[in-house]
């Protein structure tokens, strides 16, 4: 017991030391506000703990360096006539505010052998916090509204990135929301689909529904939305046709094949004899069996049903703007049913386990023509899906 409490403090002592070592080292860096989260967050669990006494005059260095850094950069920034550094300034009284909010609850901090406490300079924040986002905010209100009035798609997504970000420091601020929207919109390309089955087979009603309906697929492609009904009132940036060339399906078909299987077994056992004619004796004076082995053999008839089907198609997408084909992709899928059934004649003991499950006793009904489609239609969309994902709208 006594030597598992001198193991346990040498493993704390080493852990600690270690973290003194990293504190230091991100103060001799500049790492000033990585120290202080050091620091706090070992103080956090023992302030008045002898082994956490390092870590005060630690931190208290790395706050007043801190806070000096960040006092200079307000200083350069504040005589910079350039309104891009408003989000710098904004976000600076926020880190000098949020620094000194988490030291304060730890307060007061004494270095024993000092016989002192650490000293902490705060300051209250608020009303630079308020006026600095209030700056900033109507700045970035002012040239979005501007950029979005000439703004390309592209340029519009950095502008809803401008708007959200306001959004977030001042939710709801005059007009912000509103221009989300236009950003939103000005910022998603449209694409109107539509499905062309040029094969001379009809697709079941639920497949057409399926490769219309994206909200089945699954797609991740940000600033893209997709219509499958074509909205009036909208631009479409792109036609997007799946273009369904060949259904193909194969007739029903029954192959059938016979199969001989053979296997030793043991079949009980014999006596050994010696040259006399007499049942030969172990060392303990036992009678000597050795087994008996039979070969056995059984027929198999086995049938198996099969039934193929493939679809065809293109995906093709077509730029509204230029008249011209974007990007072509051909794309087939398969589905195979296959069902075997059959029938043993002999000794079954002759057929492993693992092959007996495979012999179904009786044939089953074939799927149907529309089924056989509609499961091959399932691989296409996963097939048009990873299209799609890939694609590259301009």
């Amino acid at each position: 017991m006594k030597q598992l409490s001198i193991a346990l403090f040498a493993f704390i002592l080493l852990t600690s030391c270690g973290s003194i070592k990293k504190t230091e080292t991100a103060i001799n860096q500049g790492s000033y506000d990585q120290a202080i989260n050091i620091s706090v967050e070992e103080l956090v669990d023992g302030k008045n703990a002898k082994r956490n006494q390092e870590y005060i005059p630690l931190l208290e260095q790395a706050y007043k360096k801190a806070v000096a850094q960040d006092q200079i950069a307000l200083k350069r920034w504040q005589l910079d006539p350039n309104p891009s550094v408003l989000e710098s300034i904004y976000e600076c009284y926020l880190r000098m505010d949020r620094r000194q909010n988490k030291i304060r609850p730890l307060l007061p901090l004494k270095l024993q052998k000092e016989n002192r406490e650490a000293g902490f300079t705060f300051q209250d924040y608020n009303a630079k916090i308020i006026n600095s986002r209030t700056t900033l905010s109507d700045y970035l209100l002012s040239t979005s509204t501007a950029a979005l009035a000439t703004a390309n798609t592209l340029e519009s997504r950095n502008v809803y990135d401008d708007l959200k970000y306001l959004d977030k420091i001042n939710p709801n601020f005059k007009d912000t929301r509103v221009l989300l929207q236009e950003a939103l919109e000005k910022g998603t390309h449209y694409i109107l689909v539509d499905l062309n089955n040029q094969s001379q087979t009809v697709l079941p009603n639920r497949l057409e529904e399926e490769l219309l309906n994206f909200s089945t697929y699954g797609i991740n492609v940000p600033w893209t939305q997709f219509h499958n009904k074509k909205i009036s009132s909208l631009v479409y940036d792109y036609d997007l046709d799946i273009i369904i060339d060949e259904i193909f399906i194969s007739p029903e078909q029954v192959a059938q094949k016979e199969l001989i299987k053979e296997k030793q077994i043991k079949d009980g056992f014999i006596y050994e004899y010696d040259s006399n004619n007499n049942v030969k004796k172990d060392s303990l004076g036992n009678d000597i069996k050795t087994d008996k082995l039979i070969t056995i053999k059984a027929n198999v008839i086995q049938n198996t049903q099969l039934k193929e089907s493939n679809i065809s198609a293109v995906v093709q997408l077509k730029d509204n703007r230029t008249l011209q084909i974007e990007d072509r992709f051909p794309v087939s899928s398969n589905y195979v049913f296959t069902y075997i059934y059959g029938a043993v004649y002999g000794d079954k003991r002759a057929l492993d386990d693992n092959y007996l499950e495979t012999i179904n006793p009786q044939a089953v009904i074939f799927p149907s023509n529309e089924q056989m489609i509609y499961d091959t239609g399932e691989d296409l969309k996963f097939k048009i899906k990873q299209i799609l994902n890939n694609l590259n709208y301009n």
